[in-house]
């Protein structure tokens, strides 16, 4: 086995930054506007405290800043107050909690769309530029200005509304990263209803274990997609799902892939029908929005469902847009002028993250198959051909990039490239380097950090400050993050647990079907009671920056893909010779990848054929992601005196570490099963 560096050895040793923005750049950045406009003469520093000891003063700077449209009311502030609560991180019940812009009353889409009419734009052309353009695999497909991304709303949003579509009604997406899944979503914000996808590689259990918990009216669905050069038709899946969804009124089936698809009885689905017949020709040219509270639902997310079904995590409009419009706006520099783009699907955040940049007036790209195919560096010519400013992605596909012995710097023009952003798992030094050698020696690079658990990050991009090798420029301005040490204390320069001691606008609403918030408190507040625990573990560099050294828990993440374990643990005991399973991440060639380990029944051996059909179980059910890279027969699986299976202690004892928790085990001898385990060395 071979382990990657620390981030700890590779930091210290960089003497110098990587990169420096100009003088000039500093000095155009919306970041040093906003400081002088609000805090003349603060550095970083000085501006992250400011945000975070005087919240109150912060957020209404961000609103403003960033033109939030909201209900206008004469004389004063559309908000009766910017917090309450704020002194109740963890409140005992969701009602005594901290309640951002009380008051107010705002639509997401409306934001989004702002630019839509013309009336946003100093121009007065605003809606003539372009909104989303699209590309797959067979490279560009289509493009909508903001006008006509507008009209299709208007008509998206009527079809829904004579679906008896509601306020707070659910609608999912079974969908790619396509502009029907950008036009739904927004449609079903309009609407006061809330927006909740997963991306077609999603096996039919993993779509049900997220869909059947919050019981969607209205399910947009895929005929198929394109991934790799081949096409994967999703026909039969999207029967399973249907057959399983009960309480879904009509299912829209979107074609992408060219299969037949009928206008009614879709797949012979009684309650489907085709995207054409769904969605009328005619009709508003315009959209309209219901302004709602400023914590009103917008999204579920999924928690990767590490300990049993994935958690349902409502997050609020308010809190999103403000949220995602400080990043993009403040910690991106994105502007009107910007097209950006991030390698992503409809089930990962980062897609809700790139969209809300329309909020910005930018240009959002999209794009749907492998990043690799069908050449290797598909997402670079897009990068040229598009003029991309804001090039987004994971640690994996940069690393993959460097294996492929990608030069886009040299081989593509990439002259407007000014920010190259980084996320899904910590960005390993060489790739660093590889970014300003291969890619653009002038260049933003910001590796990025938050999760799912915020829909945003804590972690970010400084356009006015230097980049470090091997560390995430700076924390996010009005976010508490600090590192713990076991005990509750703030440290620095060692690592911990990183933690957020005070409330943000984007913490969840709710979890679902959660009346007493018990679920929610014990997700986040029961290691530190009052303090938000991330489940990472990082360090504060001396450059004011952070250094993420991986998951504190046990969730995966080969390849910058969280996976929670009890997703593949579910498909795999199904299969009758396996009595039971535990999958831990094992750290191998600068990432980690899926190890599974299985008892079977009496008698039985683990050989090539039952390996195969464990691989073809889990690919089926869940994703390609989560087929694990090595399965393991072992005896005996250790356990706690109350019966879960510790999966910590088998990762710490395959890494040759000490098991904190060993006395918790009523069988800690199993643990010897996995010392020196052949099949763990290639």
């Amino acid at each position: 086995m071979t382990n990657a560096p620390t981030a700890v050895s590779t930091v210290s040793a960089a003497t110098a930054p990587l990169w420096t923005p100009s003088p000039e750049r500093v000095a155009r950045a919306n970041l040093t506007r906003f400081a002088a406009r609000y805090r003349p003469g603060a550095d970083y520093d000085a501006l992250w405290r400011w945000s975070v000891e005087e919240r109150e003063a912060f957020w209404p700077a961000v609103w403003e800043f960033c033109g939030v449209v909201a209900e206008e009311r004469a004389g004063g502030p559309p908000w009766d107050a910017v917090l309450e609560g704020g002194d109740r991180m963890a409140p005992p019940e969701p009602a005594l909690g901290p309640r951002w812009f009380r008051g107010a009353k705002l639509n997401f889409a409306e934001n989004l769309l702002r630019f839509a009419e013309g009336g946003a734009a100093d121009d007065g052309r605003a809606a003539e530029r372009t909104a989303l353009v699209f590309w797959n695999e067979e490279g560009r497909q289509r493009a909508l200005s903001y006008a006509e991304l507008g009209h299709e709303v208007a008509r998206y949003q009527a079809a829904l509304r004579a679906a008896g579509v509601v306020s707070g009604d659910r609608v999912a997406g079974l969908l790619p990263n396509v502009p029907e899944a950008v036009v739904a979503m927004l449609a079903t914000a309009s609407l006061g209803a809330v927006w909740s996808s997963c991306s077609p590689d999603f096996g039919e259990r993993a779509v049900l274990d997220r869909f059947t918990q919050i019981r969607p009216k209205v399910l947009f669905a895929v005929d198929g997609y394109r991934y790799a050069g081949k096409v994967v038709d999703l026909r039969e899946r999207v029967r399973a799902v249907a057959e399983a969804l009960p309480d879904v009124e009509r299912i829209v089936v979107v074609p992408y892939a060219g299969f037949p698809v009928e206008e009614e009885r879709c797949f012979g689905i009684a309650r489907a029908v085709s995207l054409a017949r769904f969605v009328p020709f005619t009709g508003a040219a315009r959209p309209t929005f219901e302004r709602l509270p400023f914590d009103h639902p917008l999204v579920i997310a999924y928690s990767s469902g590490t300990t049993g079904l994935p958690k349902c995590i409502v997050h609020g409009a308010g809190g999103t847009l403000l949220q995602h419009l400080k990043e993009l706006v403040l910690h991106t520099d994105v502007s009107r002028d910007d097209r950006v783009f991030y390698f992503t699907t409809c089930g990962w955040m980062m897609w809700n993250w790139l969209v809300s940049s329309l909020a910005a007036g930018a240009t959002v790209v999209l794009y749907d198959g492998s990043p690799l195919a069908p050449r290797a560096d598909i997402l670079w010519e897009m990068a040229e051909r598009e003029r991309i400013t804001v090039f987004g992605t994971s640690a994996k596909y940069l690393a993959l990039c460097e294996k492929e012995h990608l030069t886009p710097g040299r081989t593509r023009d990439l002259g407007p490239l000014r920010a190259v952003l980084s996320t899904g798992s910590p960005l390993a030094a060489h790739s660093f380097d590889f970014v300003y050698g291969a890619i653009k020696a002038d260049v933003h690079l910001a590796s990025i950090s938050g999760g799912t658990d915020i829909l945003s990050c804590f972690a970010l991009g400084d356009p006015t400050g230097p980049v470090w090798r091997g560390e995430l420029q700076r924390r996010g301005l009005g976010m508490a993050v600090e590192v713990f040490d076991e005990a509750g204390r703030s440290v620095e320069g060692e690592p911990g647990e990183l933690v957020c001691t005070k409330p943000f606008p984007s913490m969840p609403v709710a979890f679902w079907d959660d009346p007493r918030g018990e679920k929610y408190r014990a997700a986040y507040f029961a290691h530190f009671p009052g303090v938000w625990r991330h489940g990472d573990w990082a360090e504060l560099s001396a450059h004011g920056g952070l250094i993420i050294h991986g998951r504190s828990d046990a969730t995966l993440n080969p390849g910058g893909v969280r996976i929670g374990t009890a997703e593949i643990t579910r498909q795999v005991e199904r299969l009758p010779e396996v009595l039971e399973s535990l999958v831990v991440a094992q750290e191998w060639e600068e990432d980690v990848r899926i190890v599974l380990f299985v008892r079977l029944r009496e008698g039985l051996t683990l050989d090539e054929a039952l390996r195969e059909r464990i691989r073809r179980e889990v690919r089926a059910n869940t994703s390609p992601h989560h087929v694990p890279k090595r399965i393991v027969q072992v005896a005996d699986l250790p356990r706690t005196i109350n019966g879960k299976l510790s999966e910590l202690a088998v990762r710490a004892v395959i890494h040759g570490r000490a098991v904190g928790n060993a006395d918790a085990l009523a069988n800690p001898r199993a643990l010897e099963l996995f010392r020196g385990l052949p099949e763990l060395v290639t």
